[in-house]
């Protein structure tokens, strides 16, 4: 990773955390991923050359970096999924500061219908974190985006472990499905569809 963009990593890291200590509001915070995190979703991408990575939740485009510089080493792209125009503005700033606009494609809206309208079998790996609510009735769509061995890596997975259990219980209860937690970050969620 070159010079530019692990500096830019790092001052999304330290305004990340200023930003989420001092704003209460929810939908103003960034709720980034770990540095750990964004270090093991490279090496998945890279490992299992996924060239096509949809992640679901954007927000200021810290995570969205981490997949972007992985893709695009071995030739892919990332489209990424956000609701909030606050957070798509911050985002494509940062993804411009980057260098990695070419790699990266921006949707806004609501994550169930972008999802509703993509093609079967149309992500190598999707990234989700997103709204925990939704997971449970947006999985028959991503299991269906989703190619056949592709993987399905979810972040929260022990930090909210409470919200995560049914979505996890249901994924896992798949016969078609093989599925970890990895003690990475706040917890990682893993599962591939092998039938």
């Amino acid at each position: 990773m070159d010079e530019s963009l692990q500096a830019l990593l790092a001052e999304l890291e330290q305004f990340g955390q200023e930003n989420d200590a001092a704003i209460t509001d929810r939908p103003r915070r960034m709720l980034n991923i770990t540095r750990d995190t964004g270090e093991f979703l490279a090496v998945l991408i890279q490992a299992t050359n996924a060239q096509r990575v949809l992640e679901i939740g954007t927000s200021n485009g810290y995570s969205t970096l981490w997949l972007a510089q992985a893709a695009q080493k071995v030739g892919g792209h990332v489209t990424t999924i956000e609701q909030s125009e606050f957070k798509l503005e911050l985002a494509a700033k940062n993804f411009e500061r980057s260098g990695l606009s070419d790699a990266i494609t921006q949707l806004r809206g609501e994550a169930g219908g972008l999802l509703d309208s993509m093609l079967d079998a149309n992500a190598d790996l999707i990234f989700l974190d997103s709204k925990r609510s939704e997971y449970e009735r947006w999985w028959p769509t991503i299991k269906r985006v989703l190619k056949k061995g592709g993987l399905l890596v979810v972040d929260n997975a022990t930090s909210h472990a409470d919200e995560m259990v049914p979505f996890m219980a249901l994924v896992s209860g798949d016969a078609h499905v093989s599925a970890c937690t990895v003690p990475v970050g706040n917890g990682q969620f893993l599962a591939t569809l092998w039938g």
